[in-house]
């Protein structure tokens, strides 16, 4: 991964000695088991509910609850001192249906995110592309079929250097045309050094779910 930013616009001194020292001798003596269960990191774009324009990328730290809930932190970037900006939980399709329809209104598919090859799984240094790629494909397979509620915390594409206001609900897109896929996509895979397109293809043979009525409301207003 190319270009990753080391720091962040945050607002605030940059962290003392003295906390770098106590945060070092905290994580040797306490139990930090919840986000050890983290397993896999995802990169896509959140759009937010409220305002269509606005496009939010998001690095997801997910771990799994149980078999069919899945819950993920949202950074700004990968670098060790990254923004936590949200917050995403991810459902199977059978919990999904037992939503009252106003609630299953908050959540998204993944159909699109998947099949375009807009969701990636970033790979660690040193691991062969082919290897990479199975794994990354198996992810895929699952999370095609989930859905997602995503908070967005701080608003950080705004320019906000500390998280400001109400959460904002996030859903993601459904179809190329509801944003600039190549420029916003393309940019993120010069970073990450991939190429959503070949994605796309390897992925064909993922089946696409279909995907309840009551989903991705936003792409759906008259």
């Amino acid at each position: 991964m190319d270009n990753i930013p080391e720091s962040n616009s945050a607002k605030g001194q940059p962290e003392s000695l003295t906390n770098k020292v106590l945060e070092t001798g905290a994580s040797m003596v306490q139990n930090f088991e919840p986000p050890k269960r983290l397993c896999a990191h995802l990169n896509a774009f959140h759009v937010y509910a409220s305002n269509p324009s606005r496009i939010s990328e998001a690095n997801h730290y997910c771990a799994h609850v149980n078999d069919e809930v899945r819950q993920c932190i949202l950074y700004d970037s990968p670098a060790p001192n990254a923004r936590l900006i949200g917050i995403e939980y991810m459902i199977t399709p059978r919990i999904y249906a037992t939503l009252d329809p106003e609630e299953r209104k908050l959540w998204h598919s993944h159909v699109f995110e998947v099949k375009s090859g807009m969701l990636i799984m970033p790979a660690p240094a040193g691991v062969p592309d082919a290897v990479w790629e199975a794994a990354e494909n198996k992810e895929m397979e699952q999370v095609v079929e989930l859905y997602g509620k995503v908070f967005q915390l701080w608003q950080v594409d705004r320019g906000d250097t500390v998280p400001l206001g109400r959460p904002e609900l996030m859903t993601s897109f459904t179809a190329k045309d509801q944003f600039d896929f190549d420029r916003v996509v393309g940019e993120r895979d010069r970073r990450f050094g991939v190429d959503s397109g070949h994605k796309a293809e390897v992925r064909e043979y993922i089946e696409e779910p279909e995907v309840h009525p009551d989903a991705d409301a936003l792409w759906k207003k008259s």
